[in-house]
């Protein structure tokens, strides 16, 4: 049985969040999760660069095997989008500096797959993080929701950062039987 080690990231520009977990067959084990938090004091450029080098330590510590990144949204705030694609680069870039296959998925996507429905609320996602990783305690929020990327990952089937749709069908970004 090959096993996967799979860090999921949460980015953004104050912190980052980051979970790894392993999937061995159909079973998923927790490994690691936290925040990487950029000091909001400092320019842009040196916040860029903390979000790169912590993502970099991670995976240096971890050694994960692939990688997912939560994609960006549209904000009705454009400055806010901007930077919050700014640090999304910054993270995508460590992972493929450090060699890892990345994968992108939707809040939808990771809704759907840890809670079951997209219009999920942070809480059900922390919640549902706790159940299916059989955790102590509940993670921060940024911390659930890379650990909640990691696991659509782990569900998406092959590495393709796509689900599975051979033989159903997509009505409202949803996959129905």
């Amino acid at each position: 049985m090959s096993v996967q080690r799979i860090l999921g990231i949460d980015p953004g520009l104050r912190v980052t969040g980051f979970g790894v977990i392993e999937k061995q067959g159909a079973q998923l084990i927790y490994v690691a999760s936290g925040c990487i938090k950029s000091n909001a004091d400092q320019a842009l450029p040196e916040r860029i660069a903390s979000i790169f080098s912590g993502i970099r330590e991670v995976v240096s510590t971890y050694a994960p095997t692939q990688a997912a990144v939560e994609k960006v949204f549209v904000n009705v705030n454009p400055q806010a989008t901007l930077l919050l694609g700014q640090a999304r680069g910054a993270a995508i870039a460590a992972l493929v500096s450090g060699g890892l296959p990345v994968a992108e998925y939707t809040a939808l996507q990771l809704k759907q797959a840890v809670v079951g429905h997209g219009k999920a609320a942070k809480e059900q996602v922390q919640h549902m993080v706790v159940r299916l990783l059989s955790l102590p305690g509940t993670p921060s929020a940024d911390a659930a929701d890379a650990l909640a990327c990691a696991i659509c990952h782990a569900h998406a089937g092959q590495g393709t950062g796509v689900l599975q749709t051979t033989g159903r069908r997509i009505r409202g970004g949803r996959v129905i039987g």
